[in-house]
């Protein structure tokens, strides 16, 4: 089964073209090393506007099928930045792990990591990780969290990822 990864870049400038969508593209770049199954992404660039985006996760989710939706920017303490609520508001269950190891690996590059207010949480079959904007951070959190993804899309009952070892190693249980 091929799966579905949604990729969301929550920005009001880049949603307007006032710069190109780099954060995005680093996730997709990042994926394509790491998975060795087939996949295919859904993808899209939205401002950060809470009911915008929780409208956007639950399409991903209910309409287009995704396992798996990343999303990129708004998770500071600016007024704007609303994409943990937005997470919360949409998801039945949700995985604070995945914050607090993003922000334990992002404090050890800067101290402004504790602002970040990074979650997942889970909506029906699929996985939602919000990660932080910029593309250096990005990567650095994906290292951290995704050798527990493919393990969690499993026990959603979702498609089999598989991994490139040699880029990330996965975890999953001695069954």
């Amino acid at each position: 089964m091929k799966a579905t990864i949604g990729i969301l870049t929550l920005s009001d400038r880049a949603s307007a073209g006032v710069y190109e969508d780099i954060s995005g593209k680093a996730i997709m770049e990042t994926l394509a090393e790491y998975l060795t199954s087939e996949w295919e992404h859904e993808y899209d660039v939205i401002p950060d506007d809470q009911a915008g985006i929780e409208a956007k996760l639950i399409e991903m989710v209910d309409v287009k099928g995704c396992c798996l939706v990343v999303t990129t920017g708004g998770t500071g303490p600016a007024k704007r930045d609303v994409t943990p609520e937005a997470t919360e508001a949409v998801c039945q269950k949700m995985m604070p792990g995945f914050g607090e190891l993003m922000r334990q690996t992002s404090l050890q590059y800067v101290p402004t990591a504790i602002l970040s207010r990074q979650t997942a949480g889970i909506r029906g079959s699929a996985l939602i990780i919000n990660l932080p904007g910029k593309p250096k951070s990005i990567r650095e959190c994906l290292d951290a969290v995704f050798p527990a993804v493919p393990y969690c899309i499993d026990l959603l009952e979702g498609p089999y990822l598989e991994c490139d070892e040699k880029i990330i190693k996965v975890f999953r249980p001695k069954q």
